[in-house]
């Protein structure tokens, strides 16, 4: 293991882009640190491990870039890695619940929180029948997600009797699925709470146009003044998704809220996503994401730079 005074960082990463920001900012203050990239990774059960720290990256969306096997792939390397006592930030535990849309429901339950009801299924064609008990409109997500991977919103009962026979839902890698009730927003927005080392770092408040599901905070295109942000965690040709942001102060109790989920959960550095009800202003926390991208342009929009926040968290933990 590296001595004391040069702790060493691995970065387990699958994204090409996301993660620019985190590696610029090592390489700034002069950090060793490792770049793993999860598709040519593999590991020998007898290898010397020449890091401190090993930071978990690895996005549940990789399947839609044709890494579907790393996904799974990740939760042996964790394991072991946290069996030969190295540091993992967003380790097992929390990767468990960050592929899985049904587990974060049942925490959420069992934490005592309402959430948007809900089915799980194992077969697209169950989806018609779980659909009478829940009303429309309503959501099918794959419970492998990450990035609205797969969300399609449906209004009518024939709409979604179709999509269920002739195979046109997404049930993603474990062939899981929820059928889940569609809150209306209050204010047409949804709220996302970040956290670093487990504690409220920022939150933002996000206006998706319409029915876009993909409210990854680095894809946010401009703030509610209309000022254009730099997205320098996407790819030069990422699509504009319309997305609108303004930095918020939840309540505290909801702060207190996320921390504790997160705790649950065993995430130290990620985002819980919730909605208010327009109808009667019940709070519904319906995701929870250990892979966090932080917000576009973050300085303009929160007032700091969390990635350097982040790089101190992670040198910190790194020289324990």
């Amino acid at each position: 293991m590296p001595g004391k005074e040069s702790p060493a960082i691995a970065v387990y990463y699958e994204h090409d882009h996301w993660f620019r920001p985190l590696f610029a900012e090592l390489e700034r203050r002069g950090l060793p640190y490792t770049r793993l990239h999860a598709r040519e990774h593999n590991y020998s059960l007898d290898e010397p491990v020449e890091y401190s720290l090993l930071f978990n990256r690895m996005s549940p969306s990789a399947y839609l870039r044709g890494q579907t096997g790393a996904i799974f792939y990740t939760l042996h390397f964790l394991d072991h890695m946290e069996r030969r006592g190295v540091r993992v930030v967003n380790g097992s535990r929390a990767y468990r619940i960050e592929i899985s849309k049904a587990a974060q429901l049942s925490l959420l339950r069992h934490l005592g929180h309402p959430v948007p009801r809900t089915r799980v299924i194992h077969d697209p064609c169950h989806a018609p029948a779980a659909a009478s008990e829940i009303g429309f409109p309503l959501v099918v997500k794959p419970n492998v997600g990450g990035s609205g991977a797969g969300i399609r919103r449906f209004d009518r009962p024939e709409d979604l009797a179709e999509a269920a026979f002739t195979d046109a839902l997404e049930v993603g890698p474990d062939r899981t699925a929820l059928v889940q009730e569609l809150i209306p927003a209050e204010g047409g927005a949804i709220t996302r709470v970040e956290v670093l080392g487990g504690k409220f770092l920022y939150a933002i408040r996000i206006y998706p146009p319409g029915d876009v599901f993909n409210l990854c905070p680095a894809d946010v295109c401009r703030t509610t003044d209309g000022a254009e942000l730099i997205r320098e965690a996407c790819p030069a040709d990422a699509p504009d998704h319309g997305l609108v942001v303004e930095a918020c102060r939840p309540p505290q109790e909801v702060i207190a809220a996320v921390e504790r989920i997160m705790g649950a959960a065993g995430i130290e550095v990620g985002g819980v996503e919730y909605i208010t009800d327009a109808r009667d202003g019940t709070i519904y926390f319906y995701d929870i994401n250990a892979l966090s991208n932080f917000v576009a342009d973050a300085p303009r929009v929160v007032g700091f730079d969390p990635v350097a926040r982040l790089v101190d968290y992670l040198e910190q933990e790194a020289g324990r």
